[in-house]
């Protein structure tokens, strides 16, 4: 059998580039612009590599009853790392993938086909569009992991953003962000304050390195209107090869601080990483 080989496109934002892991047979990583986009084991769905993909998977994990079908809205698609994991633990879910790239999104369904019976329909569009031409209540999971390049993009920051999000999930629906930043986090707390302007609960979960302001890094930040299981998340994070602390209540409204809201004419994308700080090991 001939050993796979990386596969490089051009693709509408960039480059695109799929380099196959010499430790597992199947599983590949995908860069754009030489930033680490996504990895995907096509043999273990359930595989998470990245830090981030596996404490959003963590939620995707406690929002529900084990094993029970979702419908979730995935904005931002890359290699549809977690469409695929969703597939594989919760079986029968529906669930749509909104990624600006069509090129990508073209690349991937030719060299990282979904698995035989998922329910996931991928779609060429930009994330906001989508969510305001979206159906009211019909959501249970919305997750955004939107970058373009290396940053969130500005139309995704703000209370418009928000409300349109807050009116697709339904009542016991969960919101879930991926967002990178660094101290003193005024990207990440004027986000924690945007979503309190339409959810009665967040939580964030991030590593105790980034948190007290020694690296750069990724925060994941969970919102809704019910609590979501605190405990169980602070079990699974705590377990993890990279631990990652669980923030709520006081001590994140004391986070929280005086940030503001963002409206849409303050809007500004997430800070630029620092050379190396998303690079490949």
């Amino acid at each position: 059998m001939s050993e796979p080989i990386p596969v490089t496109r051009d693709v509408d934002h960039g480059t695109a580039k799929l380099m196959p892991d010499v430790d597992r047979e199947r599983a590949w990583l995908l860069t754009v612009d030489g930033a680490p986009q996504s990895y995907v084991d096509l043999d273990e769905p359930m595989h998470l590599e990245f830090e981030y993909a596996r404490r959003l998977g963590y939620v995707l994990d406690v929002v529900a009853e084990p094993g029970r079908a979702l419908d979730v809205l995935h904005l931002g698609g890359g290699a549809l790392t977690l469409p695929r994991y969703v597939a594989a633990t919760r079986p029968g879910s529906r669930q749509d993938v909104v990624e600006a790239d069509r090129g990508l999104l073209e690349l991937v369904a030719e060299h990282l086909p979904l698995p035989e019976g998922a329910r996931v329909a991928p779609h060429a569009a930009d994330a906001r569009e989508w969510l305001e031409n979206a159906a009211g209540d019909s959501a249970d999971v919305i997750v955004a992991d939107v970058f373009g390049g290396s940053r969130v993009p500005a139309h995704l920051t703000s209370v418009a953003y928000v409300r349109q999000a807050a009116r697709v999930l339904r009542g016991r629906g969960v919101y879930l962000a991926n967002l990178p930043d660094a101290a003193p986090f005024d990207f990440l707390r004027s986000q924690l304050a945007t979503l309190a302007t339409a959810f009665e609960e967040l939580v964030l979960i991030a590593e105790p390195g980034v948190l007290r302001g020694r690296r750069f890094g990724n925060a994941v930040l969970v919102a809704g209107h019910e609590p979501v299981d605190v405990a169980a998340l602070a079990r699974l994070t705590a377990a993890d090869a990279f631990p990652a602390r669980v923030e709520h209540g006081a001590a994140l409204r004391e986070f929280i601080g005086d940030a503001r809201a963002v409206r849409d004419e303050d809007a500004v994308p997430s800070p630029e990483p620092p050379d190396g700080a998303f690079g490949i090991g």
